[in-house]
């Protein structure tokens, strides 16, 4: 119990405060999110990917992307085709299942339980992740050519994306930043996620349609959030890595899905309804499953 009231009650906290202020205030969520985006996500990941380290462990994190997203994929498709499920149901299931929420729940929660030295590699894993959902996120939902190189393009117009560049490269070349501009960073970077954090609150508030296909939301939510940390568990048995890397690949293979898959499942309609519903059933699973692998980890 005392990872829960340590970790997990103050990061459903500050959700909740997002989650009522948009019940009370209907605010405009698409500018708090432009901000994080544009200004505050981007100090985030150059100033954790400047002062990082950089070794093999981000190599296995970046094996470890693509295998857990081919896995939820592949495992999507099986169920889609034994329950026969439409496209857009499948498509709908592939967004919530395959890109799970790293950033605004994965970040704070690796931070609380692991500490900063886990920092750089759960902003690694956020970028990386934030990457593949642009591309592979885009293309599922729309399941077009057009829809595949529209999801190329979003890549280049995230901030984060040269963010991660730039962090790495001037960590690779030693370039020293002056302080009044490193310390502006700072100050953004330091305020970057418990804004994620409440940001992810007013998305779940903002849900309005659900539609509850239990057959689908069972399959989605069992895949996203029991058999993903599952295979992770195994994955990282066989795999020598660091156990901080291990700990924050199990722990964001075990979040529930991205809020950020219903904007996709909207615009491109894959079941915005049914994706909502799994992204919010996921979020209240998550309370009990996050606990315990916590506890398990510690």
């Amino acid at each position: 119990m005392d990872i829960f009231f340590q970790v997990v009650l103050p990061i459903m906290a500050v959700f909740g405060a997002g989650f009522v202020l948009q019940r009370i205030r209907v605010l405009d969520v698409k500018s708090l999110a432009a901000a994080s985006i544009y200004i505050f996500l981007p100090a985030l990941v150059f100033t954790n990917l400047y002062e990082a380290s950089f070794n093999q462990g981000y190599t296995i994190i970046v094996i470890y992307a693509f295998f857990l997203l081919f896995t939820m994929i592949f495992f999507v498709k099986l169920f889609a085709r034994i329950f026969k499920w439409q496209e857009s149901v499948e498509s709908g299931a592939i967004l919530t299942t395959a890109f799970m929420n790293g950033g605004n729940y994965g970040v704070p929660v690796i931070l609380f339980s692991l500490g900063e030295a886990a920092m750089p590699y759960a902003i690694f894993l956020m970028v990386l992740q934030t990457m593949l959902m642009n591309v592979f996120g885009v293309y599922y939902a729309s399941r077009s050519t057009s829809g595949f190189l529209r999801a190329c393009k979003t890549v280049l117009k995230m901030p984060a994306t040269y963010a991660a560049v730039l962090g790495i490269g001037f960590q690779a070349m030693s370039i020293n930043i002056p302080e009044s501009v490193y310390s502006t960073l700072t100050m953004l970077s330091n305020a970057a996620i418990p804004l994620m954090m409440v940001i992810l609150g007013m998305q779940l508030a903002s849900i309005t349609s659900l539609s509850f296909n239990w057959q689908v939301i069972l399959s989605a939510a069992g895949t996203r959030m029991i058999l993903s940390p599952l295979i992770i568990f195994l994955f990282i048995c066989l795999v020598p890595a660091d156990p901080i890397i291990k700990s924050v690949i199990l722990i964001v293979s075990a979040m529930p899905s991205a809020a950020t898959t219903t904007m996709y499942a909207i615009e491109f309609d894959s079941e915005p309804d049914l994706v909502s519903s799994i992204t919010l059933v996921t979020t209240l699973v998550s309370v009990v499953t996050i606990t315990v692998l916590l506890n398990v980890i510690t």
